[in-house]
C-alpha cells in the first residue's frame, strides 16, 4: 500500500516562480564561485563571461558547457583532486568517485555543507516512493566509494527510517535478511533486482515465495531498467512490489526521480538543478518533446559544483504539470539512453536500452549479452541469451527474440542459447553491451 505524502509547496510552484528562483541562486552560485574556484574562474575568463553583464536566467545559454573530458583533464593535470573546488581543501570531508564503467574514474570532494545538500536531494526520492520513518529499507551492495549509496542510506537515517546495510553478503543471504528484518524497501539497480528474483526462484530454501515477502517499493537506479517498461513489468512481478526509478551522478548528485503517480517519467529536482535539453551536434537548446542531452547545472553544490555539465543522458522532457500535482519537469521514458553507448551497426544506430527493452519480455530469459564485433569496416550484432528451464522451446524463444529485435532495430541479429550460469551476473551496474 502507498503511504499518504504531503508534496512541499516548492514542488508545486508556478514555472515562472520557478525560473525567477533559479536565475537568482544561478547568480548567486556563480558570484561565489568565481575568485575561489580556478576551474570555473578560467572558463568564465576564457568566455570572455562578466559576470556583472550576465541576465539570469535568460543568460544561461551564455555560459560554458562542461564535459566530463575536461574534468578529467583538469584532474590529470592537477592531480589528485584537479582545481574545479571552491574551499580550502581541508574543508572537505567527503570521498566519492565514479563507477568508471567508460574510463578512468573522476574523484569528487564535497564539504559537510554540501553533502547535506545532495541529502536533501535525496529526500525528495524517498518522499516521491512513499518512504518515511516507519520504513525499513534494505541496501544489498557493498558500498566502496560511491556517492549514491552512502546518501541513499544517510538520509534513510535522517528520515527516521531503519537502515540495514548488506554489503558482503551473498544473494542468498541478502535474501534471507530481507525476510528476517521484514525490509519494505530495497534500493539497488534494477539488473540486481532481477538477479535477487533469479536466486530466490533456484534457491529452494526461502520460508516463503518472493512475491509474498513485506517488500513494498524497491528503488532502483545506475541503469535505465527502471524506466524500460519490460524490465520494470518482470522486476514488479517477481517482488509484487511498486519500482521507482531514479537517476544522478557522482559528479551532479540525486538529479532526478520517478512519483508514484505516474510511472515512466522522471522528475527533475528543477529546486535544486537548472536543467536543460540540447542538440548534441549543434549544442543548441532543443523544445520540449525533443530528444537531447540532458545538460545540468546544480545550484546548491557550491564547494564542488557543476556549470552546465554535459551528462552524455539522452533524453526528452516535458514541462507541464504532473497528475502528482509537481510543476518541476519530467523526463518522459526516463533516460532513454547514453550518449556515449551509441553504436552504429551496418548503418543503424544502436543503444543498448533498445535492445534490453525487447529481451525482458520474454520472462523465460534470465539473463543475456549483446555483443558488436568488427570484421574489417563492417560491424555484427548478436545476442546470446540465458533461458530460465531447458523444458523451454529454446530454439523457438530464440527466433521469437530474433524477430522482435528486427522489427524495433531494422537489423537482423542472430540469438544464440548459452548453457545455464555461464553469462556474467551484476550487482552493480550491468555490461550487458560489449564491443569488441
Amino acid at each position: 500500500m502507498a503511504l499518504d505524502v504531503d508534496i512541499p509547496s516548492g514542488e508545486c510552484v508556478d514555472r515562472e516562480t520557478l525560473v525567477s528562483l533559479q536565475g537568482r541562486r544561478l547568480a548567486e552560485l556563480l558570484e561565489y564561485v568565481y575568485g575561489r574556484n580556478a576551474f570555473y574562474t578560467n572558463k568564465l575568463d576564457q568566455a570572455g563571461i562578466r559576470l556583472q553583464s550576465l541576465r539570469l536566467p535568460n543568460d544561461l545559454t551564455r555560459l560554458p558547457l562542461t564535459t566530463k573530458a575536461e574534468l578529467a583533464a583538469d584532474q590529470l593535470a592537477n592531480p589528485p583532486w584537479g582545481t574545479a573546488l571552491s574551499e580550502p581543501l581541508d574543508r572537505y570531508t567527503r570521498y566519492c568517485q565514479t563507477s568508471s564503467t567508460t574510463g578512468r574514474p573522476l574523484r569528487w570532494l564535497d564539504t559537510n555543507e554540501n553533502w547535506q545538500w545532495m541529502l536533501e536531494c535525496w529526500k525528495a526520492v524517498y518522499r516521491a516512493a512513499h518512504v518515511d520513518r516507519g520504513d525499513r529499507i534494505f541496501f544489498p551492495f557493498s558500498f566502496g566509494p560511491f556517492l549514491a549509496f552512502w546518501t541513499a542510506f544517510e538520509t534513510g537515517c535522517q528520515l527516521g527510517a531503519h537502515c540495514v546495510p548488506g554489503g558482503g553478503m551473498s544473494s542468498q543471504l541478502r535474501l534471507a535478511m530481507i525476510d528476517t528484518i521484514g525490509a519494505t524497501v530495497v534500493c539497488c539497480t534494477p539488473t540486481y533486482a532481477l538477479r535477487l528474483a533469479e536466486v530466490a526462484a533456484q534457491d529452494g530454501t526461502a520460508s516463503r515465495p518472493l512475491a509474498e515477502n513485506t517488500v513494498r517499493v524497491l528503488i532502483v537506479a545506475g541503469e535505465p531498467g527502471g524506466s524500460i517498461p519490460a524490465t520494470r513489468q518482470r522486476i514488479e512481478q517477481c517482488w509484487n512490489a511498486r519500482v521507482i526509478d531514479h537517476h544522478g551522478l557522482t559528479e551532479v548528485g540525486p538529479l532526478s526521480f520517478e512519483c508514484w503517480e505516474v510511472p515512466g517519467f522522471l522528475h527533475l529536482n528543477e529546486g535544486e538543478y537548472v536543467c536543460e535539453v540540447i542538440d548534441p551536434a549543434t549544442l543548441d537548446v532543443v523544445p520540449d518533446g525533443q530528444s537531447g542531452e540532458l545538460v545540468v547545472t546544480n545550484l546548491g553544490r557550491a564547494a564542488s559544483p557543476v556549470v552546465r555539465y554535459r551528462t552524455g543522458d539522452i533524453v526528452v522532457r516535458r514541462s507541464e504539470r504532473c497528475r502528482c500535482g509537481r510543476t518541476w519537469a519530467r523526463l518522459e521514458g526516463g533516460i532513454l539512453s547514453r550518449a556515449d553507448d551509441m553504436v552504429n551497426v551496418r548503418g543503424v544506430n544502436v543503444y543498448p536500452s533498445a535492445i534490453e527493452s525487447v529481451v525482458h519480455r520474454f520472462a523465460e530469459v534470465v539473463e543475456f549479452r549483446s555483443t558488436v564485433s568488427q570484421t574489417r569496416a563492417m560491424r555484427s550484432l548478436e545476442v546470446e541469451i540465458e533461458v530460465a528451464s531447458s523444458d523451454s522451446d529454446q530454439p523457438a524463444i530464440a527466433a521469437k527474440i530474433s524477430q522482435q529485435l528486427r522489427e524495433a532495430l531494422g537489423l537482423t541479429v542472430p540469438v544464440h542459447i548459452a548453457q545455464p550460469g555461464t553469462l556474467p551476473r551484476f550487482e552493480m551496474k550491468a555490461r550487458r553491451f560489449v564491443v569488441e
